[in-house]
């Protein structure tokens, strides 16, 4: 008999509707590599403080929700970076299919690679995977290291490999005054998303501050501190740039 699968939790959100189509419910995976300034969520960092929920109760608590998901809706995970916790994935999303769930992957890339033994995991979850939604956070990989302490080569190689493989994804971009909304950055952000043959929505997250408070309750010093949210204009400008309809 298999060993059941357990991921390491950090919380769950019953009725989102900003992280995938339709109605879905969330689960944030704990643990994370890359520490972006702006980041709301730090207290998913920390790869040992979560509770260990296994593949088969995650679902089974998902299903509760499953008549107000429609046609559209289905379960998302995020993190913290999800794909640190590949192997949950996998078998969380066979078990999601096997229920006729639409499964969404909310995910920043940092651990993909092509090699080895994740790249053959990250094939067997692509078959289970209904959709990606990957962040760029910066399409310089200078700028983007600066920002969340690690370069972005391998993200937007994953972004190639998902087009490749014909994989529906939708592309994420976080607008930080002063450091990701640059016209020519974002310019070249587009001419990226441009080379992919199936991103079906591109979307400006404006930054915000709201999450300030758990860098204080960790102690960890904010990295942002005094940077203002994007205005109206800013704003305007990145979606126009980005051209941020949807595409389905």
């Amino acid at each position: 008999m298999n060993e059941p699968v357990v991921g390491r939790i950090h919380s769950i959100e019953s009725f989102g509707s900003a992280d995938g189509p339709g109605v879905r419910y969330i689960i944030f995976l704990q643990g994370c590599r890359m520490r972006c300034k702006y980041c709301h969520n730090p207290d998913t960092w920390a790869s040992q403080k979560y509770e260990s929920q296994t593949s088969e109760e995650v679902l089974k608590k998902a299903l509760r929700y499953k008549t107000y998901w429609g046609k559209n809706g289905g379960i998302t995970v995020s993190g913290g970076e999800a794909l640190l916790q590949i192997d949950f994935l996998i078998d969380l999303f066979q078990r999601a299919k096997e229920k006729g769930v639409h499964t969404t992957l909310d995910t920043s890339g940092n651990p993909f690679t092509r090699e080895g033994e994740f790249f053959e995991k990250f094939q067997r979850l692509m078959e289970v995977t209904d959709l990606f939604m990957l962040d760029i956070k910066h399409i310089d990989s200078v700028s983007h290291k600066d920002l969340t302490g690690q370069p972005n080569e391998n993200i937007l190689d994953m972004a190639r490999y998902l087009s490749e493989q014909k994989k529906d994804m939708w592309i994420r971009h976080v607008l930080v005054p002063g450091y990701t909304d640059s016209e020519e950055q974002l310019k070249a952000l587009q001419a990226f998303i441009k080379t992919l043959d199936t991103v079906k929505r591109v979307e400006v997250l404006p930054y915000h501050t709201l999450g300030v408070f758990k860098w204080k309750e960790l102690g960890i010093p904010y990295g942002l501190e005094g940077v203002p949210t994007p205005d109206q204009e800013q704003i305007d400008l990145a979606n126009k740039i980005l051209e941020t309809k949807s595409y389905l």
